[in-house]
């Protein structure tokens, strides 16, 4: 995986979004393993402890459990992932409507735009 890091934030904070974004996509399935903190930092190319952080976000919310010996795990709580992926969903709509509003559409606008846009695919 392309990890896409700009120096604009925090590195954890958008390792934290890119492995929640990767959880709710499906690419880590409910109940499937994680890769190490390590092997996801070298492939990132951060400091371990960094990853570490966010890793210890993501348990924090659930998303993650760690069992001692054999690892990290994506939660089973599908309807977790489903809130989660709501909420980033949502995040996204509301950065998308605030740049269009910047460039002068209105609500109206953008939903006819999107119409458009969609039924063009």
């Amino acid at each position: 995986m392309a990890w896409k890091l700009d120096s604009d934030r925090p590195l954890y904070s958008q390792l934290l979004e890119q492995i929640q974004m990767q959880i709710v996509s499906g690419k880590y399935p409910p109940g499937s393993k994680l890769p190490s903190v390590r092997e996801l930092a070298a492939e990132a190319g951060v400091n371990p402890n960094t990853m570490q952080k966010a890793f210890a976000e993501l348990e924090r919310e659930h998303l993650i459990q760690t069992q001692r010996t054999a690892g990290r795990f994506v939660t089973e709580d599908v309807l977790l992932i489903r809130q989660v992926r709501h909420s980033l969903a949502k995040e996204q709509l509301t950065v998308f409507f605030q740049k269009m509003q910047r460039l002068g559409y209105q609500t109206n606008d953008i939903l006819s735009l999107l119409k458009t846009g969609y039924e063009e695919e």
